[in-house]
């Protein structure tokens, strides 16, 4: 029987080996007794700075019947059974299904949605044909590191478009709200195809965007040895259909591939793709997301903030903050929080400036930063056409290219004088440069009041947040998509049955995690379609 025991605590710098014994003496056994023992979880307990600890669940099987039988009258709060595993497939024995051929599937997009569709449904017998508007990653990565130094942007190539989507250039975190059993899958699959073995118990779990490389050429490579076709520098540029069913897919390269399914992985700052697909009359609406800045701090100061004595066996620290205001409905919150990481630019337009975060496995830079963004909603962008709120974020995106000397330089501004409470110097990580400006002048009155109102309750949350040691970038416009592609519990578009908008771009995922499991979800009701 297989039990699981929770809040387990060691000092940072305690061997990880002491927690075998520990468990036997907290249930009263031997060490020998218990079997297969293994840690499912690990968490950073820092509510009683500086007394920081790393607080454990684990998990082992019992065979020996008399100690079962003290178990199971042992009144333990925190011991219990293990969930049982899901009912997932778990490795890659399917034949191939005969029907593949009569019922071909493309999959467009190679980000998390569109490869985890793509591995899954080969579990299921079902390679499908993949495309992908960008380049291999290491091409791309080459294509992003020229835009970085010389401000030279690929429209197909680069931090948004290509082999592994925007997540390959991201802290690679792994969170995830919601409780779903192929999480579990999906951990298992990235491990296997080189992450780190830690994220499968790791609390807030991430595999850092130079490992995360890596893995998404594994995972692509496998995909071909298993007969997906994977075919890069292709854009999607329609679709057909006969009696509201799917049947054909078109690319920029004249090519017609015949489908009787067709998941639309396209991410959320495909915005020719949207056009596209508004054009072919698919029902999409508008829908909330959110803008603002990017945030850098001394990670040393963030780590005496939350820790109060940082320890050197402990993560480097971070933080998740959020302030409501009850007057305007308007929320500020950070979003990818990246210990350790680097501000980057983003862009995927010309002529448009956007930054985000990232960071490497080893979180291993001097600066932490976050995105602080506040909620913006389709009446604030004037018009009811679902389009409206990527001309919303294509405007602000602009004003921050001209102010950035119209070089893809980022406006920038100390901390300090953005509230307007006093002055300082400012450091990025931003490459290819960053550049002095009024902030303000850059996003809707109401988002400026919103961060500073928010900026300042951080502050009061965590003391020495509002210091002259911070720098803010501009602008962060790409959260999440800004609209919805509709779709039925059988996640088929609304209007075209066989046609499955999937992920973050789809509007039904927002972030590595979540988009994964849309594509697993697709792909098994495909595959139930077509078994």
């Amino acid at each position: 029987m297989s039990f699981l025991l929770r809040n387990i605590s060691l000092q940072p710098g305690q061997n990880e080996k002491q927690l075998v014994s520990i468990a036997a003496d907290i249930i009263g056994a031997t060490v020998d007794k218990l079997e297969n023992f293994h840690i499912v979880r690990k968490a950073v307990d820092a509510r009683k700075k500086p007394r920081v600890l790393l607080v454990y669940s684990v998990a082992f099987d019992v065979k020996d019947a008399n100690l079962l039988q003290h178990l199971q009258n042992l009144n333990l709060p925190d011991l219990g059974f293990t969930e049982p595993e899901p009912a997932n497939i778990t490795d890659c024995k399917a034949t191939l299904n005969p029907k593949h051929k009569e019922q071909p599937i493309v999959i467009v997009g190679m980000g998390p949605a569109g490869l985890f569709c793509a591995l899954r449904l080969v579990w299921h017998g079902l390679p499908a044909t993949v495309l992908e508007r960008g380049k291999p990653v290491a091409q791309r990565v080459k294509d992003v590191a020229l835009f970085w130094q010389k401000g030279l942007l690929d429209e197909e190539s680069n931090v948004q478009f290509g082999e592994g989507g925007a997540g390959t250039f991201s802290d690679g975190k792994l969170t995830c709200r919601l409780r779903d059993p192929n999480s579990r899958w999906i951990l298992e699959q990235l491990t296997r195809f080189g992450a780190p073995a830690e994220i499968c118990f790791q609390a807030k779990p991430h595999i850092g965007t130079d490992r995360l490389r890596k893995v998404v050429a594994q995972i692509t490579a496998f995909l071909q040895q298993k007969g997906c076709v994977l075919q890069y520098s292709t854009r999607c540029t329609g679709f057909g259909s006969t009696k509201n069913r799917i049947n054909v897919a078109y690319t920029a390269n004249n090519e017609e591939l015949p489908c009787r399914h067709l998941v639309l992985a396209i991410g959320h700052s495909a915005r020719d793709s949207y056009a596209m697909l508004a054009s072919s009359k698919l029902i999409m609406e508008a829908k909330p997301f959110a803008i603002g800045l990017r945030v850098e701090h001394p990670q040393s100061l963030i780590d005496k903030i939350q820790y109060g004595k940082p320890h050197p066996a402990l993560p480097r620290a971070d933080y998740a903050l959020t302030f409501n205001n009850k007057n305007s409905g308007r929320s500020c919150y950070s979003f990818c929080m990246c210990p350790g990481g680097l501000v980057v630019a983003s862009s995927s337009e010309a002529g448009m400036v956007v930054t985000n975060g990232m960071s490497n496995l080893g979180r291993n830079s001097d600066l932490a930063n976050s995105a602080l963004v506040v909620n913006v909603r389709p009446e604030d962008f004037g018009a009811t056409d679902p389009l409206a709120g990527i001309r919303f974020q294509q405007h602000w995106e602009r004003l921050a290219f001209a102010a950035g000397n119209s070089s893809y330089h980022a406006p920038a501004s100390n901390l300090l004088a953005f509230l307007g409470s006093g002055s300082g110097n400012f450091c990025s990580s931003y490459r290819p440069a960053v550049v002095e400006a009024d902030l303000s002048a850059l996003l809707p009155d109401y988002v400026t009041r919103t961060l500073q109102e928010g900026i300042i309750a951080f502050g009061k949350k965590m003391k020495g947040f509002v210091t002259a040691e911070a720098t803010l970038t501009g602008v962060e416009t790409r959260t999440s998509a800004p609209l919805r592609i509709l779709r039925g519990k059988d996640c088929q578009a609304l209007s075209i049955a066989g046609l499955y908008p999937a992920g973050e771009g789809a509007g039904y995922a927002g972030g590595i995690m979540s988009a994964a499991l849309d594509g697993v979800r697709i792909a098994d009701m495909i595959a139930a379609q077509i078994k």
